[in-house]
Order: structure tokens, then sequence, then C-alpha cells
């Protein structure tokens, strides 16, 4: 189960990192090219939106059964900080990843409040950008492309 789970997590993180530039890309078109912001802008968005919660739920299903999980609870944390793999795989990735969803999702709640095309354009343009940026930042790829 463990592996299958790997690799769709790995799979979905490519759908949601396809949307997520695409997502951006859209977004500094609209706001470089003062485009009205539409529907399909709207359901773009929510696509990547759902894409990145569900890839952060699959996330933390996979943690939890993972055996990076397995060593933190037999050596604890304190021997888990000392190996650099355990430690991305365990804190680092996770808590990075986190905080990345939680902006993808203050841009999408952002949009929402705003009057303004260029201003709706504006909070994806920025929100999903440092999402993507701190997902990049900690993508295993080694664990990735293995």
């Amino acid at each position: 189960m463990y592996t299958g789970l790997q690799h769709f997590h790995s799979f979905w993180a490519y759908l949601a990192l396809i949307l997520l530039i695409l997502t951006i890309i859209n977004s500094i078109l609209g706001v470089t090219g003062d485009k009205p912001f539409a529907g399909k802008d709207r359901k773009l968005a929510l696509f990547t939106l759902i894409s990145v919660h569900i890839q952060l739920l699959i996330g933390i299903v996979l943690l939890f059964t993972s055996p990076y999980w397995a060593a933190l609870t037999e050596s604890g944390m304190g021997e888990v900080m000392k190996n650099s793999l355990y430690r991305m795989m365990v804190v680092e990735h996770p808590l990075t990843n986190i905080i990345a969803v939680t902006l993808i999702t203050i841009g999408w709640s952002r949009h929402k409040k705003q009057d303004s095309d260029k201003a709706k354009h504006k909070s994806f343009m920025i929100f999903y950008l440092l999402g993507i940026i701190l997902l990049l930042s900690r993508i295993p790829f080694s664990n990735w492309w293995s």
C-alpha cells in the first residue's frame, strides 16, 4: 500500500505543479494585460486549489504510513533531527508544504474579497507564486525521480 500511495503522491504532484504554473502564468497575464477576471480564471484557480489540497491529504496519509514515521516513533525526534533524510521527510517537507498550501488557500480566499479584476489576478499571482516557491524548495527530488 505504501509504495502505491507514494507513486500516486508523486504523480499527483506533477498535476498540482502544472496547474500551479498555469494559474500563475494566467494571473501574471491578467495583471500585466489588464484582462477581465472571467469564469475560466476562477475555475483554473479552483482546480489548482483542489489539487494542492488533495496532494496535501495524500501526503499526510503517506507520512503516517511511512518508514520515516516509524523511525520517529522508535528513536525519537532527537535522532530524526540528526539524520538529514529523516529530518527532510518528517519535518521540513510536511511543514513547508502545509505553509505553502495555506498561502495558496489565502490567495483563493483573498480573491473573493477583491473588487477589481486586477486585484483578483494579483491575489492569485502573489499567493500562488509564494506557494509554488515553497513547494519546490522542499520537494525531495532524489526520492521523486528514483
